[in-house]
């Protein structure tokens, strides 16, 4: 385990926000994936999701989608690739229970990561989440703040990065990717 912080024990109680690109699919960095034919699960990501939907009460997709915004692509494609990720992970065994998106271009977007409108959505939304019992995990800098301002636990995935020097103070654990950090839950969780 690379981290700086102590680990929380979850348990149902727990709730898992994830990023998107880079964190379940393969990320087109400097683009945009703006169809279900260029939505491409990484190595791992589908098992982790089903280990997850285990351990987790509620599991929440939060990710920025500027895309639409910009006009690259629709938002009707946007809905497809949402469906196609809830179905594919659903016919892997796992679960996924909301997922937000911020299709705004300007920064100062409250639903923008990492500004916490996805969190407060999710809370509304699904009843019983606190964010001292979440864990956010995410490949960029946006996402770990997002985790922060809520006291989240963070978990930096270095899918488009370099591994960060730890301690940080918007990272409590890092790990090249999100089966990777799973897979070490599942002992703790089942001994």
């Amino acid at each position: 385990m690379e981290g700086s912080a102590q680990r929380p024990e979850v348990d149902t109680s727990w709730t898992l926000f994830l990023d998107r690109d880079g964190v379940i699919n393969i990320e087109s960095v400097g683009s945009y994936i703006t169809s279900t034919n260029e939505f491409v699960f990484l190595e791992g990501a589908l098992t982790a999701l089903r280990s997850a939907a285990n351990l987790f009460g509620h599991i929440v997709v939060v990710s920025n989608q500027r895309g639409v915004g910009r006009g690259i692509m629709t938002l009707e494609a946007l809905r497809d690739i949402n469906l196609h990720l809830k179905r594919e992970t659903a016919l892997a065994g796992g679960r996924i229970d909301k997922i937000y998106n911020c299709t705004a271009v300007s920064d100062e977007d409250p639903n923008r990561k990492p500004n916490v409108g996805m969190a407060l959505q999710a809370k509304e939304h699904l009843p019983g989440i606190d964010f001292k019992k979440c864990i956010m995990v995410g490949n960029s800098l946006s996402d770990m703040e997002f985790g922060k301002r809520l006291n989240m636990h963070t978990v930096f995935i270095t899918t488009k990065s370099a591994p960060l020097e730890l301690p940080h103070n918007l990272v409590d654990e890092q790990y090249p990717s999100l089966a990777e950090w799973v897979d070490t839950l599942i002992p703790a969780h089942y001994e």
